[in-house]
C-alpha cells in the first residue's frame, strides 16, 4: 500500500539530509586530514581506516551504519501499525543512501554506502543482511579485497531475500541496492579485472 504523499516527502527529505552527514569528513578533519584529498579520495570508512587509522575507520563505519538504521527504523517506529510503515522505512533508507553517496554538504560527493546499507537492512530484514555480511567476511578474509567483498554482499541480498520469501517491497529494495553497489564499485571492478586493485592493509 502506498503511504500518504506528505509523509513520503517528509521521510525522503529527512532521510536525504541524515544520509548527507559525512562522518568520514568530520572524523578525518578531527585528525587533521582532508579525506577528500587523501588516499583514494573516497569519503568512506575504508579510506578513513587506511589513511587515519583503525579506530577512526571503525567509528566511521559504525556511524554510517547508524545513519542507515535510523533512516529505515524511525519511519517504521513513528508510523507503527500503519500498513505502509515498511514502505516508508524503505523510502527513508533509499533517501539516506542517496544522501550518503551525493551529499549536499560536500559538493554532492560521497561514499559507496556499504555501511549505511548494512545498517538500514538490519532495521528492515536482519536475516537477509546477516547472510550478506557473512558472505562479505568470507570474501574479505580470503582475498583482502574490500571492494570485491562489498560487491559479493550486494549480490547476495536479492538472492537471500528471494530464498527467505521476504515481502515484495523488501525483495525490490534488495535488488535495487545490489545494482547500486555494483554501479558504485564499477571503477573497482575494472581494477579487479586488471589486477591493479589494492588489497586492504591495516594502519594503526
Amino acid at each position: 500500500m502506498f503511504p500518504p504523499i506528505l509523509y513520503l516527502v517528509l521521510v525522503l527529505v529527512a532521510g536525504y539530509l541524515l544520509g548527507s552527514v559525512s562522518f568520514a569528513v568530520i572524523i578525518s578533519k578531527r585528525h587533521g586530514v582532508d579525506i577528500l584529498k587523501a588516499g583514494s579520495g573516497n569519503p568512506g570508512a575504508t579510506n578513513v581506516k587506511r589513511v587515519v587509522g583503525k579506530g577512526a575507520g571503525n567509528l566511521c563505519f559504525v556511524l554510517d551504519a547508524l545513519k542507515g538504521a535510523l533512516a529505515a527504523a524511525l519511519p517504521q517506529m513513528i508510523f507503527h501499525g500503519q500498513p505502509w510503515a515498511v514502505e516508508l522505512g524503505v523510502a527513508g533508507l533509499v533517501a539516506a543512501l542517496v544522501g550518503h553517496s551525493f551529499s549536499v554538504f560536500i559538493g554532492f560527493r560521497g561514499g559507496k554506502g556499504v555501511a549505511s546499507t548494512i545498517g538500514g537492512l538490519l532495521a528492515l530484514c536482519p536475516v537477509v543482511i546477516l547472510i550478506g555480511v557473512a558472505a562479505w567476511l568470507a570474501v574479505f578474509y580470503s582475498t583482502r579485497y574490500v571492494s570485491l567483498a562489498s560487491i559479493v554482499l550486494g549480490l547476495c541480498l536479492p538472492l537471500a531475500a528471494w530464498l527467505l520469501d521476504e515481502p515484495g517491497v523488501i525483495r525490490g529494495i534488495c535488488l535495487l541496492l545490489a545494482v547500486a553497489l555494483v554501479v558504485r564499485h564499477r571503477s573497482n571492478i575494472v581494477r579487479l579485472c586488471r589486477g591493479t586493485e589494492n588489497r586492504f592493509v591495516k594502519k594503526g
